[in-house]
């Protein structure tokens, strides 16, 4: 039989699983809501998940938290959670028995687009999640490249506006705060009151204050020339972002996944150009190619799972 691994992606409003074989293929799904205030209940949750999809043939257990996971698999702080310091690996792998690995939910996403999706072959990979913020992975060398702690590529906290937005994570003006599904909700929203005609508005049923980042997306796919203009400019912030990540790390490859992602050529047209303006010297360097992830909402439990094989 071949080897198989459950993988966890514990976020803020949903925990997703999967088990996998070892070449990547869905074997089984489950999901629950995320009781993100109380953690002994997402404890529970995150569990009756993983019991859902155990198998003969599971022989690890890998888990991706939204937070910064240190090397232990420690949860040392998460935005969206009220966790601080949580074991993962022993909360959950001692109650199931089995081996278990726990890492930022970005990082597994990063390893899971490198394992089986747009990254795979690749053993220098910059791989950038556009949800709500952003997070990112770095694959160097064919490995996660974790940091002295295991926090780094929290890329989203590079502050590019110094005074912009406030953050979640207390600073103002950080990258996420302008390229990513905070920026496109906050823009829907200044912008149905300068424009009351336009499909977002109406789609806000004339409460701009209703407005968030995939009533945006929806308007923009029906060709609402406002709402192409907001991920136009998003998407702009995102290829600049993406360009000085470039020039730091010399990716053979960037792949951009996440929830916002999944709109498309209209946020990753301009992201590309926009990339290839800002990179240093682009007629001196090898191409540096911007793909649209290949795993969908699946990559960061695939992931997981992928190191969760590992883990064994």
């Amino acid at each position: 039989m071949s080897a198989q691994a459950i993988g966890l992606d514990i976020g803020g409003t949903k925990i997703a699983g999967v088990r996998i074989d070892a070449e990547g293929a869905v074997l089984g799904r489950g999901a629950e809501e995320t009781p993100a205030d109380d953690p002994p209940a997402t404890v529970a949750a995150v569990l009756k998940v993983a019991r859902g999809l155990l198998d003969a043939g599971v022989s690890g257990v890998g888990i991706g938290a939204a937070g910064l996971v240190d090397l232990g698999g420690t949860l040392r702080f998460a935005p969206n959670l009220v966790w601080r310091d949580v074991a993962l690996p022993e909360r959950v792998g001692g109650e199931l028995g089995l081996p278990t690995v726990a890492d930022n939910d970005a990082n597994a996403a990063a390893w899971g687009e490198y394992r089986f999706g747009a990254a795979r072959t690749r053993a220098h990979a910059l791989v950038v999640t556009v949800g709500t913020g952003i997070g990112g992975g770095i694959i160097s060398e064919g490995r996660l490249a974790r940091g002295a702690n295991g926090f780094a590529a929290e890329i989203g906290h590079i502050v590019v506006e110094p005074g912009g937005p406030l953050c979640g994570c207390g600073n103002r003006g950080c990258w996420e705060q302008v390229a990513s599904g905070h920026a496109i909700g906050r823009a829907g929203r200044e912008a149905a009151t300068r424009h009351p005609h336009s499909l977002v508005a109406e789609l806000a049923g004339g409460d701009p204050g209703s407005i968030d980042g995939p009533l945006v997306s929806h308007a923009a796919r029906e060709g609402d020339k406002v709402a192409v203009g907001i991920l136009s400019e998003v998407g702009r912030r995102l290829g600049q972002g993406i360009a000085g990540l470039v020039n730091i790390l010399d990716p053979e490859v960037v792949v951009v996944g996440g929830g916002v992602a999944e709109v498309g050529e209209l946020l990753l047209a301009p992201a590309r150009r926009a990339m290839g303006e800002a990179i240093e010297a682009p007629k001196h360097r090898p191409e540096v190619p911007l793909l649209a992830a290949e795993l969908g909402n699946d990559a960061g439990a695939i992931g997981a799972a992928a190191l969760g094989l590992e883990a064994r």
